[in-house]
């Protein structure tokens, strides 16, 4: 993996008001999350294009979701299943390392199509059968989630499939999402760094977004607790689906 230029824009955060509505984005999709278990880093990278610039919007998103994920794990941290997480590390390092390799080659410009593209078959597509639920699959589950997610962003059902081959009690699945997701998050962040993107400009905005995923934690954790569960699913995907089409058709506005 080497370093490149382009992944290290120079912003004038001088005028930032369009930024900031990503704030409270933030924190509904975080709570939503934290009710759900998923769902949060989809909508959310789904409204950061048009917002900020293509070069920031995984680095910004991998972080944001970074804190979402940890904050939720840690407001639930007794259900955390400390065993799964060696084989999910090492799968995220490999998937980190392709993935990386992949990002870099890119033109930026068509990244919002490609992201709206892969999420609109992760939504649609029928997922693929998950056979057990070993060392192997959580190998598999790290690998996947994390160098799709490179080039995706938010790549959770897949995950959430093989989880429930272990534990479908909905405190123990949220949890543990959260905690794979955070591994994956932690290796993307430092190819993003690895490949040259400066997070010294956005630290305003990161700030902001890092608290309002903080609290969208705590709220949907106690949310969880009053809301039965209930099937989300069909509005959802709808919900998805339209910001997936506004991302398929933003670089040829911009071009």
């Amino acid at each position: 993996m080497t370093a490149t230029g382009q992944a290290q824009p120079c912003y004038d955060l001088t005028i930032i008001s369009a930024e900031f509505a990503l704030v409270p984005i933030a924190f509904f999709t975080s709570a939503l999350a934290g009710v759900m278990g998923m769902g949060g880093g989809v909508l959310l990278i789904a409204a950061m294009p048009g917002l900020v610039p293509v070069q920031a919007i995984f680095p910004l998103h991998a972080a944001t979701q970074l804190a979402s994920n940890l904050s939720r794990a840690g407001f639930g941290w007794q259900h955390i299943q400390w065993d799964i997480l060696p084989a999910i590390a090492l799968g995220a390092l490999l998937g980190a390392l392709l993935g990386g390799e992949i990002y870099a080659s890119l033109d930026l410009q068509w990244l919002p199509l490609v992201i709206g593209l892969l999420i609109l078959l992760l939504t649609w597509l029928p997922l693929p059968q998950v056979r057990g639920g070993g060392q192997l699959a959580l190998l598999g589950l790290g690998f996947y989630q994390t160098s799709l997610g490179m080039l995706a962003g938010a790549t959770g059902p897949l995950g959430a499939a093989v989880l429930l081959r272990r534990n479908a009690q909905r405190d123990w699945l949220v949890v543990n999402t959260a905690m794979y997701m955070s591994l994956s998050h932690v290796m993307r962040l430092a190819a993003f760094v690895v490949l040259g993107f400066s997070f010294g400009p956005w630290w305003p905005l990161l700030l902001s977004m890092i608290a309002a995923v903080t609290a969208g934690s705590w709220a949907g954790t106690r949310l969880r607790r009053r809301v039965p569960e209930m099937d989300f699913q069909r509005w959802f995907k709808w919900l998805v689906t339209l910001l997936a089409m506004r991302m398929i058709v933003l670089p040829f506005y911009g071009s």
